[in-house]
């Protein structure tokens, strides 16, 4: 099953078990069944801790289930976790196994101490990105507290389960049977929702926090950029943001990103989020900020609100808050979000395996997405407002040669029908002759671009028609001591690269600010900060 170079890696990983592990195997003669068996035998021919038990009692086949010996702790896969998953596989056998988790002794407490029962159930498809986060953090879950247990299920190979529990999107967490949750949750997540105090907590540890020089609001690339250039001057330096990595956690495939030829999202904010831990930086993730108040004079303390309830002061504010996906905004289309409604084809698409779906927009990311969802579904339409698509000509021949792809062109979608509980359709405007027309499908996936994240700051700094922050060529808004970066702002292209530059560059000029404070306003940066 696993090739010489993964077994070697893996073989690798696995002297980390400490405790004997069991793989209770529940398996028929099917094809899958056996990929699944020749998976197990190749882990446990890699360990002299783990043994492979058969046992087809389990409701839900192929499956199979990491046991510590002689307990109940364990974890459970129905389907194989290969792909994004195999990561959750390895850690799976190495936290079963004994081995600790790299979560804070905070958080582990926190898990332990959850009273109650919880079972839970996750649906991933093996091409998405953003659902090994929530696999890995359940199965941690249920390794920590034996009232916790877990289960992770391919959709694509359990289909009829699928539609009978109506999943249209992934990652979907199902508690002691009812819907809990979709699309990505981190562990911290999770735990603040089945904790109910944990955000009064956190709170009221943020309001304790003395006033940073530099407070970075945002953890995408240009964020992550910023702290660290600022953290290297030896400034005080903190990051909020609503969760580290922002829309790179969402992207596949990064091919642009130079010296680098080819990444993954979720990988490049790993990599961010542990260069940013290399410094002095005080990370504050999961928390979103409501209002941001500038300081009534020059040098003062500007003052950030989150939605906690927690107050954040800072002599100088860099606003790298990014973009996210842009909504049609026409009637069905929150109705029948997650119901069909989809903005991520490299995740979901796998559930509409053999149906017909339509892909709005004609850029690169809207005819990327065709070119993928035509591998996987009956057929794809994709609908452009504009007479012509706008994507590059070699995506264009490639969608031109799919036999099951049909473009139109200067259409206006109008509207997405359902029956009440999922997608079974679309209108559309066609803008050359004023007529309306119906498709019939089961999935539409929204691909038209992004929107900034910048309501909080109506009142605060000069925003475009757009609502891109306003900022001049050397980060600077209309309010002294507030900077900004990246995709939330008027700078042209929207790139990570790009990003990152903007990032280091507002950094920069925010230290250049500091420095340049009247004595009075400067007291309480660190000498060598001064005078660097």
């Amino acid at each position: 099953m696993l090739d010489a170079n993964v077994k070697a890696q893996l073989k690798g990983y696995l002297v980390n078990i400490t405790q004997p592990i069991e793989l209770v195997a529940s398996l028929d003669d099917g094809a899958k069944s056996r990929e699944m068996l020749g998976l197990l035998e190749d882990i446990v021919s890699l360990t002299d801790k783990a043994t492979l038990i058969r046992d087809s009692n389990d409701k839900r086949t192929p499956s199979f289930m990491i046991r510590r010996a002689g307990t109940d702790i364990g974890v459970r896969f129905a389907g194989l976790p290969m792909g994004h998953e195999f990561t959750s596989l390895v850690l799976a056998l190495l936290q079963v196994g004994g081995h600790p988790s790299k979560a804070t002794q905070d958080l582990i407490e926190q898990v332990k101490n959850l009273e109650g029962d919880y079972a839970f159930e996750t649906y991933f498809s093996l091409s998405c990105q953003n659902c090994p986060d929530v696999v890995q953090a359940l199965n941690l879950m249920a390794v920590l507290n034996r009232r916790i247990s877990h289960v992770a299920i391919d959709g694509a190979l359990f289909q009829d389960e699928v539609d009978a529990r109506k999943v249209m999107a992934v990652p979907t967490i199902f508690l002691n049977g009812e819907p809990f949750g979709q699309g990505r949750m981190e562990l911290e997540q999770i735990v603040a929702k089945l904790d109910s105090g944990a955000v009064a907590r956190a709170a009221e540890k943020l309001k304790g926090k003395e006033p940073f020089e530099v407070l970075v609001i945002g953890g995408g690339p240009a964020g992550a950029a910023a702290a660290i250039y600022t953290a290297r001057k030896g400034i005080r330096t903190g990051v909020v943001t609503e969760r580290f990595g922002g829309q790179v956690l969402d992207t596949m495939g990064i091919e642009n990103f130079i010296s680098v030829p080819h990444t993954e999202g979720p990988k490049l904010v790993a990599q961010l989020e542990q260069h940013v831990k290399d410094y002095d930086v005080d990370i504050m993730n999961l928390q979103k900020v409501e209002k941001l108040i500038p300081a009534a004079t020059d040098g003062g303390l500007h003052e950030v609100r989150l939605e906690s309830g927690a107050t954040l002061k800072a002599r100088s504010v860099i606003l790298s808050t990014g973009a996210r996906w842009r909504h049609m905004n026409v009637p069905g289309e929150e109705e029948y979000r997650n119901a069909g409604v989809a903005y991520c084809p490299h995740c979901d698409g796998p559930l509409f395996k053999g149906k017909d779906v339509a892909v709005i927009g004609g850029g690169n990311s809207g005819v990327e997405a065709a070119i993928d969802l035509a591998g996987i579904v009956k057929h794809v339409t994709l609908i452009e407002y504009d007479s012509q698509l706008r994507a590059d000509a070699v995506l264009q021949r490639k969608l031109f040669s799919l036999p099951n792809v049909k473009v139109i062109t200067s259409a206006l979608t109008t509207e997405v029908l359902g029956d009440g509980s999922k997608v079974i359709g679309l209108t559309y405007k066609d803008r050359n002759h004023d007529t309306s027309h119906v498709i019939d499908l089961q999935g539409i996936f929204v691909q038209i671009g992004l929107v900034p994240n910048t309501e909080f700051l109506v009142d605060a700094v000069a925003l475009s028609p757009r609502g891109e922050i306003e900022v001049d060529h050397r980060g600077g808004t209309s309010i002294p001591g507030i900077f900004a970066a990246g995709d939330a702002t008027t700078t042209p292209f929207k790139q990570i690269v790009i990003a990152m530059g903007e990032g280091s560059k507002a950094a920069l000029s925010a230290f250049d600010y500091l420095i340049r404070l009247a004595p009075e306003h400067v007291e309480a940066a660190p000498a060598e900060a001064v005078a660097a």
